[in-house]
């Protein structure tokens, strides 16, 4: 099966424990990008991915950001879906004692209600510095300027947490991708969006590539759709059982370089 063009995740997929990429990833998909694409494929903002394509020397290559919420081609976003703001009210409301944590993102724009524990966390894993803003202040920008959110991520206790997906799965069920992460984050997308259409989306407008001769690596629940979609679905070593069960094959896991090992053996 040839294997056209690459989609990896980042977090868990393609770093090392360190969360930079080793030499041998940079080398692997350096030898690689000038005949076969390379796209990074992710859940974090544009800021957090484009150091990476730099290093890796696939600037000119799409990124495809926020689970599929936005897809930037030459640093110009070509598809954007958002949360609308009246669900950013309603849940900011049910977390009004404020116990969980919640980041709003939208294109580069980072919004957090102060640097706690749990910004600062995110800002040393993907090297973006936040802007301090009442969600308030935030809802009612984006109102007039009709923007959402690409990306919410609530950060907290795991009961907590808990509490959030039960007021999300019984008022939003039909708008809103719910996805655990791990048991204290929370990530939330609109529900039309997936790496999966982002995908789609690409192969067919960008590239004219069938989406069997596409490979993509992942390891979490988020990375299912496209696993199962690609003509090559490959799962870190590392991933979920539910992820390890339904990939095509298993490479080695993200921290020691099973992107890179996977690339050596079957690509060029």
């Amino acid at each position: 099966m040839p294997h056209r063009i690459v989609f990896s995740d980042i977090d868990g997929t393609l770093l090392n424990p360190e969360r930079n990429l080793s030499e041998a990833t940079i080398s692997e998909i350096k030898r690689i990008k000038d005949t076969v694409p390379v796209i990074l494929i992710s859940s974090r903002m544009p800021a957090a991915m484009i150091h990476l394509q730099e290093e890796l020397e696939i600037q000119d290559q799409p990124i495809i950001c926020y689970n599929g919420g936005l897809i930037l081609i030459n640093q110009k976003p070509v598809h954007s879906t958002y949360i609308e703001p009246n669900i950013i009210e309603s849940l900011s409301t049910f977390n009004k004692d404020q116990k969980v944590h919640i980041s709003l993102y939208y294109e580069d724009e980072w919004y957090v209600p102060e640097m706690d524990f749990w910004a600062k966390r995110e800002e040393n894993n993907t090297k973006v510095t936040p802007t301090i803003k009442p969600i308030q202040e935030v809802i009612k920008e984006w109102n007039t300027q009709n923007k959402g959110a690409h990306k919410i991520m609530c950060m907290g206790e795991e009961t907590d947490i808990d509490q959030i997906v039960s007021f999300l799965e019984d008022n939003y069920n039909q708008d809103l991708h719910l996805y655990r992460s791990k048991p204290t984050y929370l990530e939330i997308a609109h529900k039309a969006i997936s790496k999966l259409t982002a995908i789609e989306i690409l192969i067919s407008t960008h590239f004219e590539i069938p989406i069997s001769d596409a490979v993509a690596f992942g390891d979490n629940y988020n990375d299912i759709a496209m696993l199962k979609a690609v003509g090559m679905g490959v799962a870190v070593a590392n991933a979920k059982p539910e992820v390890l069960q339904i990939a095509d094959t298993i490479t080695a896991s993200g921290k020691e370089d099973g992107v890179a090992e996977y690339i050596k053996k079957n690509i060029g």
